[in-house]
């Protein structure tokens, strides 16, 4: 790509210069600073609340510093795809070449449909971009600030009435509104274990979440980001723009968040699923900071550069979103206020015209009546030939899925299947798109193979074991 090329040679330099912490009774706030040299600064910011009753200095937390530092490493990367500089300074702190490594993997992951819609062939993850660490503040990060495990941090713990952290008190759900997070809420309730909410920038829909979920203020932790404008502005000029891996985001704070709540495990509620490429026969992974290879990645990179941090693991990695969705179509109480559709999230609703809203259609549909899933969307989608299309890149009849967080092409595949059986037994009328669909190959190839996913579960996953137990029950039993 011709522009990606000439962005590179005329801006060949980006660097982290650092980030500044604010600290008061209430809050942490941290504002981030990137420059693409030549072109622009930027200062994102993130502001964390503090627990009722915390009088801790978390700036002088040694891992809290390194885990900001890491924060910024993920949040970097929405602004060097401005102009994709090849080399990045980090003047922020110290990384070591594993640690080079490790970012590189994800920056190149992450982007793959950054790279695959923008038509740049040229990236490879070798040369795509070369990080440099210049390290300024390395003394931070090698261990010059306060340890937390030393007998006065302790003491000063207890004078605020906190107790330490590394004590399991409970976990820290991120919640995004949708049907995931709120089966993982309920598994959780469902094992007795202390929850709190993890809101990144909350809306509606996620704040209804806690809400009928039963946690109260004092359970329920949103964190702001607020993006830089020069970035929004060069966005409209036409520069590079495009999909990053915001999941990573997601974890890097959220341990931030649970580490100054005192919560020991982030539950995150990414599938199985979420494991599948975008394009068939690539690696271009809408969901990719959602897959296991990025989950296991983490807990790698937590448990050797960020001890102490509390686990991170994703509560539904063992499930389909075929299992999810008939778990999810018991929990009658959230399905007036749950919302996943991203073309009417400033809204707060369904648009019901987008491949979102399409697929979770059809997977509710095996597990509701029709007039149920009518009711959640406003409309009968499934009646609507102009998703024609979308419906052939749902079911793999087009190479491209989405890039949505979209379930399996097997499990879509499946859901209709089987809500095709469900109307034809209850007398009903097909609407079109199935209509259509039964005169496809894929119709006699997977009412053949039946259902294969009420009984599925994956054993690559990071569940503690008496979790686990409950997710096979609740969710896996094969009922």
């Amino acid at each position: 790509m011709k522009q990606y090329l000439s962005l590179r040679e005329q801006y060949p330099r980006f660097a982290y210069r650092g980030y500044e912490i604010e600290e008061n009774d209430s809050c942490l706030k941290i504002t981030y600073r990137f420059e693409t040299l030549g072109l622009s600064e930027f200062a994102p910011v993130w502001v964390f609340p503090k627990a009722e009753g915390d009088c801790r200095r978390w700036s002088e937390d040694r891992l809290m510093q390194d885990m900001i530092f890491s924060l910024g490493m993920v949040e970097l990367i929405s602004y060097w795809k401005i102009a994709c500089p090849p080399t990045v300074t980090v003047e922020a702190g110290r990384l070591n070449q594993d640690q080079i490594d490790w970012w590189k993997d994800l920056y190149f992951n992450g982007l793959g449909e950054f790279f695959y819609v923008n038509g740049i062939k040229e990236a490879d993850p070798n040369h795509f971009m070369d990080i440099r660490c210049v390290g300024q503040h390395e003394t931070q990060c090698a261990g010059q600030l306060k340890d937390p495990c030393t007998d006065q941090y302790k003491e000063r713990h207890e004078e605020c009435g906190v107790e330490t952290v590394g004590k399991d008190n409970g976990v820290l759900v991120p919640i995004g509104g949708g049907k995931d997070s709120a089966v993982t809420l309920e598994l959780l309730r469902l094992a007795g274990k202390p929850v709190c909410a993890y809101i990144i920038n909350p809306r509606g829909a996620t704040i209804h979440t806690t809400e009928v979920a039963g946690l109260d203020a004092a359970h329920v932790i949103s964190a702001k980001r607020t993006l830089d404008s020069n970035m929004l502005e060069l966005n409209r000029q036409g520069y590079l723009n495009g999909h990053t891996p915001f999941s990573a985001l997601v974890a890097f704070s959220g341990i931030i968040a649970a580490r100054m709540h005192g919560l020991t495990m982030v539950a995150l509620s990414n599938e199985s699923s979420a494991n599948e490429s975008t394009v068939q026969g690539s690696t271009v992974n809408h969901q990719y900071s959602k897959s296991f290879k990025f989950e296991e990645d983490f807990h790698y990179y937590q448990t050797t550069y960020l001890k102490g941090s509390a686990y991170y693991f994703s509560m539904l990695r063992p499930l389909s979103e075929f299992q999810i969705a008939r778990f999810f179509a018991g929990q009658k109480q959230y399905h007036g206020i749950f919302r996943s559709c991203n073309a009417g999230s400033k809204t707060d609703s369904w648009c019901g015209h987008c491949p979102k809203c399409l697929f979770v259609y059809l997977i509710l549909s095996p597990f509701l009546k029709p007039q149920e899933v009518r009711d959640i969307f406003g409309r009968n989608m499934p009646d609507d030939w102009d998703m024609k299309e979308t419906l052939d890149q749902l079911i793999g009849i087009e190479e491209e899925k989405p890039f949505e967080c979209v379930g399996s092409r097997d499990e879509i595949n499946t859901a209709i299947v089987l809500t095709i059986k469900g109307l034809e037994e209850a007398g009903e009328a097909l609407p079109c798109l199935l209509s259509y669909y039964k005169t496809t190959d894929l119709y006699q190839t997977y009412r053949t193979r039946g259902d294969q996913y009420s009984s599925y579960y994956d054993g690559n996953n990071l569940v503690p074991d008496d979790l686990a137990g409950l997710v096979r029950k609740y969710c896996a039993d094969g009922l």
